[in-house]
This record gives C-alpha cells, structure tokens and sequence, in this order.
C-alpha cells in the first residue's frame, strides 16, 4: 500500500467527473433552447442557468465527504484505509451518477421551459429530488466513517 493513497481520495474526484457531465448535458440543451428561441425571436429564458448549474453540487459533497475521510486519520495499510479508499470510491460513483442524471434531466427541462415558458417550480423540484440522492449518499457515509 502507497503511503498517504487515501489523500487522493477518490469521492471528489469521481464526483466532479458526474458534474462535468451533467452540467455539459444540461448545458447543451440549454444553449440549443436559447438557440432556437433567439431564432424564432422569442425571449430566451436566463433562468435555465439554474438547470445548467444544478449537478455542480455532487462535486462540492465530494469535497466534503473527502474531508470527512482525511480528518478520520486512518493509518495507512490498516483495514480501515482500504475500507476508506472503497467507500470514498463508491459514495464518488453515486455521487457521479447523482450529478449526471440531474443533469439529463436538466437538459429536459431546458427543452421543456423554451418550449412553453411555463413550469420552472417543477422542474427546479425534480433536479431537487435528484440532488437528494448525493446529499443522502455524503451524510450515510459520514455516519459510516470509522475512527482512528
């Protein structure tokens, strides 16, 4: 086992990689919406900013989950520090999936709310319900934490 591994815990890193592509997918649409509403000289809603922003959080409980992992100061090589490193891992992966899907979802709404201009509290209240799996994800592993 490498001395300090667990520094490069993987829940942010694999987080952030879910908000990249969620935020992409979600960015995507929403510039395709303004696209086609600017070319049929509607007003283009600024408020899909919001779907497109939506899935960046995973990546800020990433980070949280990460400090909670590298405050618990598990000695490397222990059993313990390989249960940290596959959890951090793991809890990155749903974490990922979490932002990827509010992401697809956002793209949807940003089709959605050019198309009509009507249902931004529901869409806004799907992505939120989406977000709750990565929130639920940080806080369980949290409590899963062990210590030194």
């Amino acid at each position: 086992m490498v001395e300090g591994l667990g520094d490069l815990n993987f829940s942010l890193a694999i987080a952030a990689v879910g908000s990249a592509l969620g935020t992409g997918v979600a960015g995507m649409a929403a510039v395709g919406a303004w696209k086609k509403a600017f070319s049929q000289n509607k007003t283009a809603p600024f408020t899909m900013v919001a779907f497109v922003g939506a899935p960046l959080t995973q990546t800020i409980y990433g980070m949280i989950l990460r400090n909670q992992i590298q405050n618990a100061n598990i000695p490397a090589g222990t059993q313990n520090y390989i249960y940290l490193m596959i959890l951090g891992f793991i809890a990155g992966l749903a974490m990922a999936a979490s932002a990827y899907m509010q992401g697809k979802a956002a793209a949807r709404a940003c089709d959605a709310l050019a198309e009509t201009g009507k249902g931004f509290g529901q869409y806004i209240t799907v992505l939120g319900v989406i977000e709750t799996v990565a929130l639920f994800v940080m806080v369980f592993c949290m409590m899963a934490l062990p210590s030194a």
